[in-house]
């Protein structure tokens, strides 16, 4: 299989349903930036120095959440398939027990916390910002589709996770927060 299609030459792409539409459609934006929260997601983990590193659970949940990111790419571009559960009600259960199992680890919340004083810290608030930018791009995507509401829920706990990491990553380093 060739990488190189150029059937996208033309300015179009095709979803996975077979429906060609322009590239700046609303549903490649909302997939693409998913797509570009999970290499950003990747790169987080890397910093943390992979599953060997300091922060090995951590990074192997990292891992998870990218193929959820995965799944949910495919349920953006209009994957059909009834065999295909797509983002589950689970993974957001899941996401929300360690949001709760972190914060447990952390001073609590008493004033607006900065990105900064770890790159990796740094990394997972570029992943939280993305993050929200790819659900407000799939809100809008399902004022005109019929999306499962799995999608937005997913996405805006899995910003709140985000932050959530920012502040482990700063206890697992010992750096102090940033504080605003």
């Amino acid at each position: 299989m060739k990488i190189y299609t150029k059937t996208g030459d033309k300015g179009t792409t095709a979803l996975a349903n077979g429906k060609r539409v322009p590239k700046s459609s609303l549903h490649i934006e909302a997939y693409g930036t998913v797509d570009e929260l999970n290499a950003h997601t990747a790169l987080l983990c890397d910093l943390l120095g992979g599953e060997a590193g300091k922060a090995p659970s951590l990074c192997k949940a990292l891992s998870r959440v990218q193929n959820e990111l995965f799944t949910l790419g495919a349920q953006l571009a209009a994957f059909q398939s009834s065999d295909f559960a797509g983002i589950s009600e689970a993974a957001v259960k899941q996401l929300e027990g360690e949001i709760d199992r972190f914060s447990e680890q952390v001073p609590a919340l008493k004033h607006f916390v900065l990105p900064g004083g770890h790159v990796a810290n740094s990394q997972a608030h570029v992943c939280r910002c993305v993050c929200r930018r790819a659900e407000r791009l799939v809100c809008k995507l399902a004022e005109s589709e019929s999306l499962s509401p799995q999608c937005v829920i997913y996405l805006n706990r899995l910003s709140d996770w985000f932050f959530t990491i920012s502040r482990e990553i700063s206890r697992l380093f010992n750096v102090e927060e940033k504080l605003w």
